[in-house]
């Protein structure tokens, strides 16, 4: 394989081991401070249990998260020069205001909550709890801005030629509030604390499967399940301002997710089917007329814009973009299902088995969900690295040979496999452990 290629795996390969760790510490991170203030109002000491315990699996989480993060920055000046040169200017600010203000507000109090619960006060833990989430989530803002950047490049002006050729920051605030940002953090951020949601659902299902540590699973099974059922609202909610946010700013991203190889008025909905990029069509396609250009612009008859309005050279990989969105829409729709179906139950939510199995099954699915929405977003701004300005292929390191980056890809795939089992083995120790028992 050509070097682009392989860079281009081995980043994918990275990011998207990495992703999996973040989304569950910042949403596991917001349900640990309500368990941690409840703990604090009330004289039940199963908040107290509940804390605990869900503070051990959080650090577990977090610390991956943290071995993980690395080999990403470091990829930048290492595979990819000429895109450092280019972004460097602008994504410097937001990355050090990610590492100052985000990671040691994050990582300080983290220590407390793993070795200070019987050092400080319940008061000032609980701060601490609260402190690490939002930490988490200002972690989580800054590296979106880097990213939404690239997306909807604004406030920057483009200084020198030829390979020296590189964006100059203009104005800081325009480039952090681009028009992707608030849309991509809120809907990141919403969808981390459903994936947290369900992680603590879907746990608690599995003790009570097992009929383990009842009080425990009950009330954790309703703290998880009444998040997951609000956020499995707000998501979708938020997605589809962000839908409209890249119709109007990155139209070739959209109609690669809908597959609309022609501009249409009345643009109706893809639900499923399969494109057909050869024949320009959508095979087996199942969708909702108009409803499109309603959701675009509430109007059933607007005109929506095709890739036939593009240059094919610059269309994104349609299936790469389009089959992982799908997905994620269709799975959004089961965790409303799940979820609310699961309020809806009552108190025979804790006892209705095939519930409980289907809540168990679905504890990672979210996670799952939140992979295909960022291979979506990724896929869909190809063949851009900074949409429309600088391609990927000519964002690479030029000295760089694919054998190098080849071994590197081998070798990251056995650290990640290798932490991924440590991992999965420590929090299957820690589940099967379980949460310390509650003093009679």
């Amino acid at each position: 394989m050509d070097p682009v290629t392989l860079a281009r795996i081995q980043f994918g390969l990275t990011a998207a081991f990495h992703f999996l760790y973040p989304p569950v510490s910042i949403g596991l991170a917001w349900l640990v401070v309500y368990m941690a203030w409840r703990s604090l109002r009330d004289e039940d000491p199963i908040w107290d249990q509940m804390t605990k315990f869900w503070v051990r699996v959080l650090a577990l989480v977090f610390a991956v998260g943290v071995a993980t993060g690395i080999t990403l920055e470091f990829q930048f000046g290492t595979n990819w020069a000429a895109y450092s040169r280019f972004v460097g200017d602008i994504f410097g600010a937001p990355l050090a205001a990610e590492g100052v203000f985000a990671f040691f507000l994050e990582s300080t109090f983290m220590g407390v909550l793993i070795f200070g619960r019987n050092r400080v006060s319940r008061r000032f833990y609980a701060i601490s709890a609260l402190m690490v989430a939002v930490g988490s989530t200002l972690s989580a803002f800054w590296i979106i801005v880097a990213n939404s950047w690239q997306q909807t490049p604004v406030a920057y002006r483009i200084v020198g030629e030829g390979p020296f050729r590189r964006a100059e920051l203009t104005d800081f605030w325009a480039a952090v509030f681009n028009p992707s940002t608030l849309p991509r953090y809120l809907h990141t951020v919403s969808a981390a604390i459903l994936t947290g949601a369900f992680l603590v659902a879907g746990a608690s299902a599995h003790y009570l499967l097992k009929g383990r540590h009842r009080d425990f699973a009950r009330r954790s099974l309703q703290v998880g399940l009444v998040a997951a059922a609000i956020f499995s609202l707000v998501v979708p909610g938020v997605g589809h301002f962000h839908s409209v946010q890249v119709a109007r700013t990155q139209p070739a991203k959209l109609a690669a997710f809908e597959a609309l190889f022609e501009t249409e008025r009345g643009a109706a909905l893809v639900l499923w089917g399969f494109p057909d990029v050869s024949a320009r069509t959508l095979r087996l396609e199942i969708s909702l007329p108009r409803m499109l250009s309603f959701l675009l612009d509430f109007d059933p008859n607007s005109s929506v814009a095709g890739l036939d309005q593009f240059a094919e050279e610059d269309w994104p990989p349609i299936a790469a973009a389009f089959y992982p969105y799908h997905l994620m829409v269709l799975l959004g729709g089961w965790f409303v299902l799940l979820s609310w179906a699961g309020l809806l139950m009552g108190e025979r939510r804790y006892t209705t088995r095939p519930f409980l199995w289907a809540l168990y099954g679905s504890t990672v699915l979210p996670l799952l969900t939140m992979e295909l929405g960022w291979l979506a977003a990724e896929f869909g701004r190809q063949p851009w690295v900074v949409y429309g300005l600088l391609r990927t292929e000519d964002a690479v390191s030029p000295v760089v040979p694919a054998s190098h980056i080849l071994a590197t890809i081998l070798l990251f795939a056995l650290i990640y496999t290798l932490l991924l089992a440590l991992l999965v083995y420590l929090l299957k120790r820690e589940f099967e452990r379980g949460p310390e028992e509650v003093a009679k």
